[in-house]
């Protein structure tokens, strides 16, 4: 991103240098969770940047079962824009809408982009990704920062998910106060940080 501060992201539409920046923003679909045309898929046919976090679930359909990808939870999508070019779109589709944060005037949600691209590392690393929500997560749960070194993870960051019983190690990757993402990791990867 040129012309952005050091040490700063700029806030939700806001314009450094004369230029507005494109930037992760926090989007609800309000869509039925069978809709023929859910939002991210609609960002899609736009060629808009989104994420949304996906897992498998098996469907029957006539008779026969089948296993689609879906969100892991439907309202949840993240894009990458500028407010400029989402406010129009916002107006125009009422099923999608921007996810505002908490005691403040109609400021969007955002994600900062190094957040963002690590998380997705971490999803597109596995077939098999395990999502948390903040509430599902506890301290004792939550181990030592660790580093990734080798492998489709190399140099991602997180913390060691610990859970009782369980052999596998995980890496926990979070967006802060949103969504986790635990990704299964061999041993001879993980380094610890202090």
């Amino acid at each position: 991103m040129e012309g952005k501060p050091i040490g700063r992201t700029p806030l939700s539409g806001e314009v450094v240098g004369g230029q507005e920046h494109e930037q992760w923003f926090v989007m609800r679909d309000l869509t039925r969770p069978n809709a023929k045309l859910p939002a991210y898929l609609l960002l899609d046919k736009l060629n808009f940047r989104y994420f949304t976090p996906m897992i498998w679930k098996l469907f029957c359909h006539q008779g026969k079962r089948e296993r689609r990808q879906v969100p892991f939870m439907h309202d949840l999508l993240f894009v990458y824009s500028c407010r400029s070019i989402l406010d129009p779109l916002v107006e125009q589709i009422p099923t999608l809408q921007y996810r505002f944060l908490r005691k403040t005037y109609r400021q969007p949600m955002v994600v900062r982009a190094q957040d963002m691209e690590r998380f997705m590392q971490a999803v597109h690393a596995t077939d098999s990704p395990r999502f948390y929500l903040p509430s599902e997560l506890t301290a004792l749960s939550c181990g030592r920062k660790i580093r990734i070194i080798g492998g489709s993870l190399h140099l991602c960051e997180g913390k060691l998910l610990t859970i009782r019983g369980s052999k596998v190690k995980r890496l926990l990757v979070e967006l802060p106060g949103l969504l986790s993402v635990g990704v299964e990791v061999k041993p001879e990867y993980i380094e610890f940080v202090d």
